[in-house]
């Protein structure tokens, strides 16, 4: 089982940023893939960017030039740094870890020992 520790959430002005934290702790070892979704009121909840343990980031369009990921699997510990934030930015953003393995008889990505953390709000004022 995997716990995930999310910090670095809060209030910031339009155009300010913030770094968002997470650090995973139990069964990290076969980790391969952190990100972050977000979710805001009345919506799904939506990728936001995901990092694997090659480096290889997947940003939504909508953040791509403004935010980036990175992370350390040594250490279990990814971070996002949001700049240039807008008002659409606001949601309670989720921490999310699992492994990634290719299923070469299916020909795609399979997921398991998927986590989430707890969420912590961003909110963006205007």
């Amino acid at each position: 089982q995997v716990h995930l520790t999310e910090s670095g959430g809060g209030l910031v002005q339009t155009g300010g940023s913030l770094t968002l934290s997470c650090t995973a702790s139990g069964r990290v070892f076969d980790l391969n893939v952190m990100g972050w979704y977000r979710q805001a009121p009345g919506k799904q909840r939506e990728l936001v960017a995901s990092i694997s343990d090659r480096g290889r980031a997947n940003y939504a369009d909508s953040v791509k030039g403004r935010f980036t990921i990175s992370g350390d699997f040594d250490k279990s510990t990814v971070h996002l740094q949001m700049g240039s934030l807008k008002p659409e930015d606001t949601a309670v953003y989720y921490c999310n870890a699992f492994r990634q393995t290719w299923e070469k008889e299916l020909l795609t990505y399979s997921r398991d020992h998927e986590s989430w953390g707890q969420g912590t709000q961003v909110t963006v004022a205007s």
